[in-house]
């Protein structure tokens, strides 16, 4: 229930702005992810991308014996890691055998390649 600003006590005004100030710093101090499964059909791989630093990593499921399987993450390597700031994305190529996807800045047009290399998640340097 909503009161009116004059019917709150100064008391109260300043308990409910600075819930809202708190609130406001808590959202913009959240990470936003983007996930991207990769576009080659028989691979069970998903990219997560911090958008606003860029850092890339990955995920798959992985097959464990005599268990429901496991999952197998490969954290940013040489590339893949925080950027400058900006606003970047995820792109799938839609080529069927294509396991990396293209990282893109969307302030600056300039994109990159990641993919995984051995145990990490790897990406050519940004281009335009």
């Amino acid at each position: 229930m909503r009161f009116p600003a004059f019917l709150l006590s100064p008391g109260m005004r300043c308990l409910v702005a600075a819930a809202g100030l708190v609130a406001a710093v808590q959202s913009a101090g959240a990470a936003s992810f983007e996930f991207l499964a990769a576009p080659e059909t028989d691979l069970n791989r998903v990219y997560r991308l911090d958008r606003a630093t860029g850092e890339v990593g990955a995920c798959q499921y992985g097959l464990k014996e005599g268990s429901v399987g496991v999952t197998l993450c490969y954290p940013p390597g040489e590339g893949a890691g925080p950027q400058s700031s900006s606003e970047y994305s995820l792109v799938a190529s839609r080529h069927q055998g294509e396991a990396g996807v293209f990282r893109v800045d969307l302030r600056t047009g300039m994109m990159s390649i990641c993919y995984v290399l051995n145990d990490a998640v790897v990406c050519t340097p940004q281009a335009k």
